[in-house]
């Protein structure tokens, strides 16, 4: 078990392994001209939202979301952890309480020993456990490349819930966790980052959403989404898009993991970043002395990322107070919102908000 490399399995670690969102949205434009005219207040895959979203009653909303990846770690526990703490997050990000979840795993028998897939197991059900959210079932089939992650249902009062298209003009935006875990495992995928490297994303990835999610459902928020696989800038940029709004960023006080810096500035880059900064990159108004490497930090693909909050100024001390009392890992205003003055969907500034 000790010398089983999981990430030397997979062609991209974790959420950096997702489809390009150009190339995603030009399928799913195709299918929504085929797709069925959805009833009322319910929402699929043609909206940007987190979740699904589908009534149960008049009181109550079913929101569901499904996510699984390839290795971002080599330790299996670790990242069956991982894989579970991001599943949940979606449900987070709306506001909502996750009931259930289902497994889904692929898993290269005829290589690595069912031990392997067992402590992935185990490790996503231990972050079910610690959510109180129970597994009641799942699929799994054989392939080359390992993936686990989780399906899951939750439930959310219609009054309550939190979509990502309500920005709203002087509101702040607060992210609650450091970025930087995309470039800290292709660091890891190469065999170049330390011990405490290591630790330190496992530790960002494994911390469960339902913090902020619990400070949002007491302080009233706008929007929110979760930063995964498209990074900080593709998921505000849909918050805006779908809020028509837009969004001013000051690079210096966006929270970021320890060295993803120093690896960014040497070129440890994930694919799925790069890809992510060529689809956006016409989107953004990024500052001209701004170097590359920090562009494409905005832009690295994150695995269980934290949220992104849309709040108004008069709410903003309140919901830092209560998100420092839930312990997140960060409480940082990184920018706010305004009215949308031209082409561009997010500018990248230097002002100190």
């Amino acid at each position: 078990m000790n010398n089983i490399k999981l990430t030397s399995y997979s062609s991209g670690a974790g959420w950096a392994c997702k489809i390009n969102p150009k190339d995603l949205g030009k399928i799913l434009e195709k299918l929504n001209e085929n797709n069925l005219e959805l009833p009322n207040n319910v929402i699929g895959y043609e909206s940007s939202d987190d979740c699904s979203i589908y009534p149960i009653d008049n009181n109550n909303l079913l929101i569901q979301s499904l996510d699984f990846f390839t290795p971002i770690v080599d330790d299996p526990y670790d990242f069956g952890r991982i894989a579970a703490a991001n599943s949940l997050s979606d449900i987070y990000a709306m506001g909502g309480k996750p009931i259930f979840a289902l497994n889904i795993t692929c898993f290269p028998t005829d290589e690595l020993p069912l031990e392997v897939l067992h402590e992935i197991l185990r490790g996503g059900s231990d972050i079910a456990k610690q959510a109180g959210v129970p597994i009641l079932g799942g699929h799994s089939i054989k392939d080359k490349e390992p993936k686990y992650g989780l399906v899951v249902s939750g439930i959310v009062n219609k009054k309550q819930i939190i979509r990502n298209n309500n920005a709203k003009i002087n509101d702040n935006l607060i992210l609650t966790k450091p970025i930087g875990t995309g470039i800290i495992s292709t660091a890891i995928k190469r065999k170049i980052a330390s011990n405490n490297n290591i630790k330190d994303i496992v530790n960002v990835m494994t911390d469960l959403n339902n913090k902020s999610s619990n400070a949002m459902n007491k302080i009233k928020v706008n929007a929110c989404t979760d930063i995964t696989g498209y990074g900080l800038l593709g998921h505000l940029k849909e918050m805006c898009e779908s809020s028509k709004v837009q969004a001013n960023i000051n690079f210096e006080q966006i929270p970021l993991i320890d060295n993803t810096i120093d690896f960014a500035e040497n070129g440890i880059i994930p694919g799925g970043t790069k890809r992510n900064f060529e689809y956006l990159n016409d989107f953004i108004n990024f500052n001209k002395e701004l170097p590359m490497f920090k562009k494409l930090i905005m832009s690295d693909a994150q695995t269980s990322g934290g949220l992104l909050i849309s709040v108004s100024k008069e709410n903003t001390n309140c919901l830092i107070e209560e998100l420092k009392k839930q312990n997140c890992l960060s409480v940082c205003i990184i920018g706010n919102i305004s009215k949308k003055e031209s082409d561009y969907l997010i500018n990248i500034i230097w002002k100190i908000f």
